[in-house]
């Protein structure tokens, strides 16, 4: 070998006709990862590509002329081959190019992440644009399958609820090129034995992703086989939540083994709180607009806190009024008659539910009393299941709530779930007549004044005795409750006092306008 080309810093090897190595330079040993391949048939000391392309061109008759690139497992290695032919056999040229190739490849995935990222921007628009026109969670679920499961960057999407009478999630939309897969996965969602990236996004609330699906435990194997023959190698399960509520999930699969990045997860969460938003918006939107709602009536026993603390106390609890808080949690302000508030803090030691308490008022026939409570109650279920507690009261261990469904609710899915996870009884149910008033368009007119911020903070306070006379509850004690600064609470209770009062006046001023 030319003493040029054994200095040279790219990989160089000389073959015989026959494909035998005759010699070789440091680089080239070093790039084929060969001590010293001299005398050894080339298809020996050469790495195997997926193509072999080299070995094609040095077949043992002839060297055949060829530049090319390829990638070699062994080595991990992208190298660029160019064969030269000479009189008696050929020279052999490599250069390693895998940074180069990574780069192509990164700057591949960017361009696809941008691509969804582009998508998901899309849907929610249209789940903003379905928020002001739907009338149904169908609609909803609809406009999220089809925004995703029609693309060339998935196969397909499908979103699932809680179906009644059963622990299972039901199918309400799926759009996209479901093959085998789609019924692997309600088959698995229906099996009690095995659990599903769907089942424990609504179990935790957190957004589940599986890349590579055919080679993770976490998916029931008949879900991978089928993945594995559609071609499908990465699940995204998103659940549809609205604070502490889980209304459902959607599942998105896609053919890439590595179809959903880091920045692409979170653009999909912020999409399933801007469905939870969207679901919940229809529900209360339904309730507040109907002449007319369902109302049902339940009896709790040991699935409510509430009911367990009336025991303790041996005192009849009144729930005034309740605020909605994150990661499961309830506010909850409940007048206790007799002596029972002074034992308030004592009875509620043991009680794990039930993390702070604070008394707001007392006088001698009882007082009020707010309650910090975190995990799954009955009042919390009825919330994220779209009805409202109109009246709920607890003695004696038991307990019975009113609540307030719009016509079109999914009554059976209340008293099914409410039942089957809090051990609440089904009482009854009757319709009953709204009077069209004014003040339900004031009601309606103010909640679309006020942020969601600003109308937990109102509701606290108000709860709380802020704006008795005397005061039941200084700001900071409030604002403590809220876990805010007492600065934030009162800049919150200012802006929605101004709306309250702009709505108030304005409302004041319509009849005389129209008469």
């Amino acid at each position: 070998m030319d003493e040029r080309l054994r200095r040279a810093p790219i990989g160089v090897l000389e073959v015989s006709v026959e494909g035998v190595v005759l010699d070789s330079n440091e680089t080239g040993r070093t790039l084929i990862d060969a001590t010293d391949p001299t005398g050894a048939p080339v298809a020996d000391v050469f790495p195997r590509s997926v193509d072999d392309t080299l070995l094609t061109a040095v077949d043992g008759e002839s060297v055949s002329e060829t530049t090319f690139e390829e990638y070699y497992p062994d080595l991990d290695r992208w190298l660029a081959v160019s064969v030269v032919a000479v009189a008696e056999g050929g020279t052999v040229y490599l250069r390693d190019v895998t940074e180069r190739r990574r780069g192509k490849r990164s700057l591949r995935r960017l361009r696809q992440e941008r691509k969804r990222t582009e998508l998901i921007e899309d849907v929610r628009s249209d789940i903003l644009a379905a928020l002001v026109d739907a009338s149904s969670r169908a609609e909803i679920a609809d406009t999220i399958c089809r925004g995703l499961g029609e693309t060339d960057l998935y196969e397909f999407a499908w979103v699932g609820e809680r179906d009644v009478g059963r622990d299972g999630l039901g199918s309400r939309a799926v759009a996209g090129e479901t093959g085998d897969i789609f019924d692997a996965v309600r088959d698995a969602v229906d099996d009690g034995t095995v659990t599903t990236p769907e089942e424990r996004a609504v179990s935790s609330g957190r957004l589940q992703v599986v890349q590579p699906l055919t080679d993770s435990s976490a998916v029931p194997e008949p879900v991978r086989t089928a993945g594995f023959a559609d071609g499908v190698q990465s699940a995204l399960a998103i659940p549809v939540v609205y604070g502490p509520n889980v209304h459902g999930v959607v599942g998105v699969y896609a053919s890439g083994t590595e179809a959903f990045s880091e920045r692409e997860r979170a653009s999909f969460e912020t999409l399933g709180e801007i469905a939870g938003f969207a679901v919940t918006a229809v529900r209360n939107r339904n309730l507040l607009l109907s002449d007319s709602v369902a109302e049902i009536s339940f009896e709790v026993g040991d699935g409510s806190v509430l009911a367990q603390l009336s025991q303790s106390l041996g005192s009849t609890l009144l729930l005034e009024g309740m605020v909605p808080q994150g990661d499961d949690a309830l506010l909850c302000f409940v007048s206790v008659d007799g002596d029972g508030v002074d034992r308030i803090d004592r009875e509620t030691a043991g009680m794990a539910a039930i993390e702070r308490t604070r008394v707001v008022s007392e006088s001698d026939s009882g007082g009020r009393v707010e309650l910090a409570v975190r995990g799954s109650t009955p009042l919390l279920a009825i919330s994220s299941l779209g009805g409202t507690v109109r009246r709920a009261s607890f003695d004696g261990g038991t307990g019975r709530l009113v609540v307030d469904l719009p016509p079109d609710g999914d009554v059976r899915r209340i008293v099914d779930t409410v039942g089957r996870e809090h051990g609440a009884k089904f009482v009854s149910k009757e319709e009953r007549q709204r009077s069209v008033t004014t003040a339900r368009e004031f009601r309606d007119e103010l909640d679309e004044r006020l942020t969601r911020r600003q109308r937990t903070v109102l509701q606290t306070a108000y709860f709380a005795d802020y704006f008795e006379s005397p005061r039941g509850s200084t700001a900071e004690e409030v604002a403590t409750s809220l876990d805010i600064a007492g600065s934030t609470l009162l800049h919150h209770l200012r802006a929605a006092q101004r709306k309250l009062l702009a709505a108030y006046f304005d409302e004041r001023t319509r009849p005389s306008e129209r008469g």
